[in-house]
């Protein structure tokens, strides 16, 4: 296939391009930079360039191509105070799509998230999540509006992420709490640290997107996760090893001023099976998990 990819030099991209490419797809990916535009050429896929505010250039590059992986955000603004903006913008790319593709049994792949799903027990594919008019739950209902594409005869599919989809080079939360922990003195956890995150390794993230791109049915909800739920005390305790820092607990009602612009989400309880993924389109996670990815020092740099 020839395979549309938006987000295409990114974290996730940059592990979806040369899985598609070893299956034999054709790539082309969407640059916004000549920096970005140079490493998909590099990689082995052909560049189209522009942004996901681009309307035109996303109808047609996905007119010219047999199915469309979206993985940008604009997580650069979405972290600096316009969420809405950012989930706004991914709706309008959404809709493109969707005129484009409408009536052609193409496949169209959407990455989404994990968090706030099925609040306080384990998120299934099975579960919607509730919308309403925050900003944060924008983003839900453009991935709701990419399911019902499915009856309009695209091929959609909406693979949510784990929170943390970790690796080498990750520039995520992860390494944000490292970055926190350095700062305070101290490796830190909100109450008793028992809420959990789902996560998944970039590379097994990579495949999952191959796999949806190439068999999901119509309407499916995917879940990257590779691990149900890793205590966040577990995190806090490996990062203050490798720093040589106590670990804390900090109190709810401070952890908007100790972890900053993650004090709202580090509490976040939002454990996730992928189950009914893994058995839908055989996708077997093989990687290292979060906490034998953190051991290995990728977040610590020379100060670890």
């Amino acid at each position: 296939m020839r395979v549309f990819v938006t987000g295409a030099s990114g974290w996730l991209g940059s592990a979806v391009v040369p899985e598609l490419l070893d299956a034999g797809h054709q790539v082309v990916g969407l640059a916004r930079s000549d920096a970005s535009a140079a490493a998909l050429t590099t990689a082995g896929a052909d560049v189209v360039r522009g942004t996901v505010d681009d309307l035109d250039v996303l109808r047609e590059a996905a007119a010219s191509s047999d199915g469309v992986i979206h993985l940008a955000f604009k997580h650069d603004i979405a972290f600096s105070g316009d969420f809405r903006g950012a989930a706004e913008a991914d709706r309008r790319a959404v809709d493109a799509f969707g005129e484009v593709l409408a009536g052609s049994g193409r496949p169209f792949v959407l990455a989404s998230g994990l968090l706030g799903i099925a609040p306080g027990r384990t998120a299934t594919e099975r579960d919607m999540p509730a919308v309403d008019d925050s900003a944060f739950s924008l983003r839900h209902a453009t991935a709701l509006a990419a399911l019902q594409l499915a009856s309009r005869d695209v091929r959609s599919s909406v693979v949510r992420l784990a929170p943390t989809c970790h690796g080498e080079g990750d520039q995520g939360f992860m390494a944000a709490l490292v970055g926190i922990a350095r700062e305070r003195g101290v490796s830190g956890y909100v109450g008793d640290g028992a809420n959990r995150w789902p996560a998944a390794h970039r590379l097994d993230v990579g495949r999952l997107f191959r796999l949806a791109v190439e068999k999901a049915p119509a309407g499916s909800v995917l879940h990257g996760a590779g691990e149900e739920g890793v205590a966040i005390r577990d995190v806090a305790e490996v990062i203050g090893r490798h720093l040589g820092l106590p670990v804390v607990s900090v109190a709810p009602a401070d952890a908007a001023g100790h972890f900053s612009w993650l004090g709202g989400i580090v509490n976040l309880d939002g454990p996730a099976s992928s189950t009914a993924t893994r058995e839908l389109l055989d996708w077997r996670p093989s990687h290292p998990g979060l906490l034998e990815d953190l051991d290995k020092g990728h977040y610590f740099g020379p100060a670890a």
